[in-house]
């Protein structure tokens, strides 16, 4: 049972707004983007994703911690959260896969969190004023005054014009056998039988997710997971067949680096996939601009258009920057790389979700097709990316 108690917590958003709650999870300061996410499920999946890195999020769903935690749902190493603001905690976890409270876990990796506010009202007044810094304060900083605990927040650094690859990315490479495993789990994919090894896969640690890893694995890539600050002689030692952007935080305009290694990629010939963070160094690399969305698109319900099919498919997201390219017809890389079409279209707000090159063997999504507590729509795009690399190695064959 988690013992819920009335210590004191304010949350403080950068223009002022206030709003007293309970303290949850550890006490102290905590700073960071106040974004909210609108999943009904998965949020141990959520508060393990990296790409929530130096943001606070604010779950829609009003009753969170019922199943708990477990050591098999958790996408990376650790919560990666700034902070976490709910309504009503579960007072008892009641699943029998539960290892520990979510509370519990919340304490164990120093995530200041605050209960008991009304959500709906912070949701409502984050989509008209947008996402914006905010702080949550409990224990000793609970008793600081309203004006030094406006001042620690507009202190904090924005969003815009921040690099956090380098917080969340491996230090060391990783890999990973291809397939692994007879059949992919849960963990973001339908059932999927092993597929034949097809060779060495460079994928960039940008925020990776084990459920990506997983799903790359299974299709028969020996998956390489290389740190974000590899050289493309790096790349080139594992003689790759491709190369995987992973989704991850930040301001893709403040990754520069990652962008040129990019283009270095794809003046090699090599085929390339992106999700997320990855899509938008991929609209970069093709010379196309990134800008920020007010308030970003998080949940694992966004209606999203696949162009190629015609079919649409309810997705999970995690992003609040986008590419800027336009949305119909074919048009020419500024960078020189052939023609792109957007594949993919958010049916919410007309937002570029996919890019195709046309002259060269790559393509990303600005979603995450391995939907760690679902839905599964977009798993095909696994499939997809397999079927371009496999056709790329025919090709250069004859």
């Amino acid at each position: 049972m988690t013992l819920l108690t009335n210590d004191p917590a304010v949350l403080v958003l950068e223009d002022g707004t206030r709003h007293v709650g309970r303290a949850y999870g550890a006490r102290g300061t905590t700073l960071g983007e106040v974004v909210f996410a609108t999943g009904m499920t998965g949020y141990q999946e959520t508060l393990t994703d990296p790409s929530y890195a130096g943001q606070i999020v604010l779950q829609t769903a009003p009753h969170i911690g019922n199943t708990g935690m477990n050591a098999e749902d958790s996408e990376s190493r650790r919560i990666w959260v700034s902070g976490y603001i709910v309504r009503d905690p579960s007072r008892m976890v009641s699943n029998w896969r539960a290892d520990e409270s979510l509370d519990d876990a919340l304490v164990a990796d120093g995530i200041v969190g605050i209960s008991g506010l009304d959500t709906r009202s912070i949701t409502r007044h984050i989509r008209s004023g947008g996402s914006m810094r905010g702080g949550i304060f409990s224990g000793d900083a609970a008793g600081l005054s309203a004006e030094e605990q406006l001042e620690i927040v507009r202190a904090a650094p924005a969003m815009s014009g921040r690099n956090l690859s380098a917080a969340v990315s491996v230090q060391a490479a990783e890999v990973t056998p291809a397939g692994g495993a007879s059949e992919s789990r849960a963990y973001g994919a339908e059932p999927h039988q092993v597929s034949e090894r097809i060779g060495n896969l460079a994928v960039l640690d940008l925020g990776v997710k084990q459920a990506t890893i997983r799903n790359l694995a299974v299709r028969g890539f020996e998956v390489h997971v290389l740190p974000q600050d590899v050289t493309i002689d790096d790349i080139r030692a594992i003689d790759p067949v491709a190369v995987f952007y992973s989704n991850g935080p930040g301001d893709p305009a403040a990754s520069g680096d990652h962008v040129e290694l990019l283009r270095a990629v794809l003046d090699d010939g090599l085929p390339f996939f992106g999700i997320c963070f990855g899509n938008q160094l991929f609209g970069r690399a093709l010379g196309l601009g990134t800008y920020k969305l007010p308030f970003g698109h998080r949940g694992i319900n966004q209606p999203v258009l696949d162009k190629t099919t015609g079919r649409v498919e309810i997705t999970a997201h995690n992003h609040g920057f986008a590419v800027d390219a336009p949305r119909e017809g074919e048009f020419d890389s500024p960078n020189g790389y052939g023609r792109v079409e957007v594949s993919h279209i958010g049916l919410n707000d007309d937002v570029v979700e996919g890019l195709r090159a046309l002259d060269i063997p790559a393509f990303s999504v600005q979603y995450h097709p391995e939907a760690a507590a679902g839905p599964h729509d977009a798993n095909y795009l696994f499939d997809r990316f397999r079927d371009m690399v496999i056709a790329q190695q025919s090709k250069d064959k004859n």
